[in-house]
């Protein structure tokens, strides 16, 4: 029986936990118990995701474009040009995306080199 102090209250574990493979991980903060799951991670390389939101901007600048008179009558030109701001800006973060997809694919088609070079993720310890 192993004893475990947290704040006032006194937690004892009857049981020794087992440690293997197909066994999920557990986490226990607090009075909660969360399982995490053995699943891989995805390989997200964000070019669609900025592609949606740049699209979703243009989208909004187009929508507001009709309406141009009232949005100046009240003062509120700038949503028209926020939405072209986020377009262009979508379209600089959409260029830097496929750059890094690619320089990404180009890294792990060389045999031994993503063992050297640094990763994009946060570091093993």
């Amino acid at each position: 029986m192993t004893e475990v102090f947290r704040g006032r209250e006194r937690v004892d574990y009857r049981e020794p936990v087992e440690l293997r493979d197909d066994q999920p991980m557990k986490h226990e903060i607090g009075n909660r118990t969360y399982i995490v799951a053995d699943v891989e991670p995805l390989d997200v390389d964000g070019v669609r995701t900025v592609e949606v939101g740049s699209a979703l901007w243009l989208l909004g600048f187009l929508a507001l474009l009709p309406f141009y008179g009232e949005l100046q009558e009240h003062g509120r030109v700038w949503w028209l040009w926020a939405c072209l701001a986020g377009f262009g800006l979508g379209l600089f973060g959409l260029e830097y995306c496929r750059r890094r997809r690619k320089a990404r694919a180009e890294r792990d088609s060389v045999p031994g080199a993503a063992d050297d070079a640094p990763h994009d993720g946060p570091a093993d310890a």
